[in-house]
């Protein structure tokens, strides 16, 4: 899934940069493993890296579910904390949609555990019909 949801023939700059942060041998060797058989695929070099997970730093609050907030009517209407908007899995699963990530059938199968009022729900469906962002 990791492969086929980003260019990962692209170079970013590092605070933008396409990379998986392993935990343990076992995580490193998957990682290695899917990347050359993704490799195989392709014409251009991956330059998604592969490096240990080391100490983390949230994003700035501004960056924080992007996408979702391009969608400000329906971001308002979460009124999410900042804190909370960084830990919730409705925010993170609703940023991928909005995005474009994910299909109609997927959100159908688990809107009733996002918490959404009709009318939320109903928004995120007509920008699923429209294919992602507006």
């Amino acid at each position: 899934m990791f492969w086929h949801n980003h260019d990962s023939t692209v170079c970013h700059k590092r605070q933008y940069m396409s990379a998986i942060f392993y935990h343990g041998d076992e995580q490193k060797a998957l990682a290695e493993k899917t990347k050359d058989e993704h490799q195989k695929t392709l014409k251009k070099k991956i330059q998604t890296l592969i490096k240990p997970a080391e100490e983390f730093y949230d994003a700035e609050d501004y960056h924080q579910k992007y996408m979702l907030r391009q969608h400000r009517s329906l971001f308002h209407s979460m009124n999410f904390a900042p804190k909370e908007l960084i830990k919730s899995h409705a925010a993170a699963r609703l940023n991928g949609y909005v995005a474009g990530f994910g299909k109609r059938s997927n959100f159908e199968e688990e809107v009733d555990k996002l918490g959404l009022s009709d009318e939320q729900a109903n928004y995120v469906r007509g920008v699923l019909g429209r294919g992602g962002m507006n």
